[in-house]
């Protein structure tokens, strides 16, 4: 008998597929993306320190915008992540979608993280 599981348990297994040929370095960086109903959240993770070297995310209150669900949210948020690694010197990362499809809210938080200076 074949159970189907929730939408969130098939992203989650597939995020674990990933994850494990994906690590972002000191010199490499993961660019994390995590998606909610309400925000989107993106980190830059460091995963042989196991250290979280910068973030941005719709609750964050220099990325104002009226929704926080939204493709304009999400650019937002590329634009903020790409320049708080740029201060911080990381140019180039390793990119994770977190299992989620790279459309919609994901590819533009990546579209706009590459046009503030980041390479992936």
């Amino acid at each position: 008998m074949i159970t189907k599981l929730d939408k969130n348990a098939v992203r989650q297994k597939r995020h674990a597929r990933v994850r494990a040929k994906l690590s972002g370095t000191e010199a490499r960086p993961r660019l994390n993306v995590f998606r909610s109903n309400k925000h989107i959240y993106a980190q830059l993770i460091d995963d042989v320190n196991g250290v979280t070297l910068a973030s941005a995310s719709t609750l964050d209150k220099d990325v104002n915008v009226e929704s926080t669900s939204n493709i304009e949210a999400a650019q937002k948020v590329g634009e903020t992540i790409a320049k708080r690694a740029v201060e911080k010197g990381y140019t180039s990362v390793v990119f994770d979608r977190g299992g989620y499809l790279f459309h919609g809210r994901v590819k533009a938080l990546a579209d706009a993280a590459r046009e503030n200076g980041l390479e992936f």
